[in-house]
């Protein structure tokens, strides 16, 4: 079934153009053996290999299904979000997926889908304030406390540490930073200096690490709450990444696992992003079609060292 933009989709933009908040990337449509259900989803960015791998997962598992997904890019604006959801539950959307780009301001859009009768399934990231049908997330709090422990183990239970956060407003960094904060309390010997947002993005995670280098030069440990700040940071750090300086990341991208293999990345948490998409357009279209679901789907992670980085090649 060849991937095409449908009907639904344009008037999708042409809505969100009247709305001044058109998705430049534009919407994409898969699937449509079911011509009664339709799946709107909205994912808060997709300059992000995370988010495309989750898109990807999204768009097989609606061809194997047999229904029409359209999927729209937020672009990590949150107002745009909502018009995007908005623009869904207008077009009387079968369910809605929403990845959202801030758990807090999703909610009021949510909400309104709900009224609709219109089932809206969380993928990733959690909604607060509004109620879905369900959310399909990893732990992220555990992937935190996983996270530090392998960091505390790279750089043998003693040094500094800095820490670099994801988008505020999100649960995956409120959750993944909580994980991180308690599972490095139980060793003394390391100290966190400094915690600064980069925003999930490489780039920004280049800048505030070179930054961060300044006021703090004899750093010997970097948590990030994503691969591409990682590997933002990586970059600052030139040489030192991997020696003198231990960088752990989150998210398990083919860019994150290379980096691993490399050596420069000495760990990261790995997500199954595809996995995720898979399992939030299943329960879509189960709520969909009126069937029970369950309110929590648990995506396993599991931390991808050099040791065992081939286990996760896709």
């Amino acid at each position: 079934m060849k991937l095409r933009i449908i009907a639904a989709g344009a008037a999708l933009a042409l809505g969100l153009t009247a709305c001044g908040s058109a998705d430049t990337t534009g919407p994409t449509a898969t699937g449509g053996g079911s011509g009664d259900i339709k799946i709107g989803m909205s994912v808060s960015t997709l300059n992000n290999p995370y988010f495309v791998q989750l898109r990807a997962g999204a768009e097989e598992e609606a061809k194997k299904l047999g229904v029409s997904l359209t999927v729209t890019d937020a672009q990590n604006d949150a107002s745009q979000q909502v018009n995007q959801v908005q623009n869904f539950t207008s077009q009387n959307m079968k369910a809605i997926v929403i990845n959202p780009v801030d758990s807090d301001a999703a909610a009021p859009a949510v909400k309104a889908a709900e009224r609709s009768n219109i089932p809206v399934i969380a993928a990733d990231r959690g909604v607060n304030g509004a109620e879905v049908k369900q959310t399909v997330a990893s732990d992220n709090v555990q992937g935190g406390k996983l996270a530090a422990e392998e960091l505390a183990k790279q750089m043998g239970e003693k040094g500094r540490v800095v820490v670099l956060q994801g988008v505020a407003g999100t649960s995956a960094s409120r959750d993944r930073g909580q994980g991180f904060t308690e599972g490095i309390k139980a060793y003394p010997g390391i100290q966190v200096v400094a915690s600064q947002p980069a925003d999930f993005d490489r780039t920004k995670g280049l800048d505030v690490m070179t930054n961060l280098l300044q006021s703090h030069p004899d750093v010997t440990g970097v948590f990030a709450e994503n691969d591409e700040m990682a590997l933002g940071a990586i970059k600052a750090l030139g040489a030192k990444a991997g020696s003198a300086v231990k960088v752990v990341g989150f998210d398990g991208t083919p860019d994150g696992l290379k980096a691993v293999q490399a050596g420069t990345l000495a760990a990261t948490v790995a997500q199954q992003p595809k996995v995720l998409g898979q399992q939030a357009i299943a329960g879509a279209v189960k709520a969909a079609k009126g069937e029970s679901i369950q309110q929590t789907v648990a995506v396993p992670v599991k931390v991808a060292t050099k040791d065992n980085v081939s286990e996760f090649a896709s």
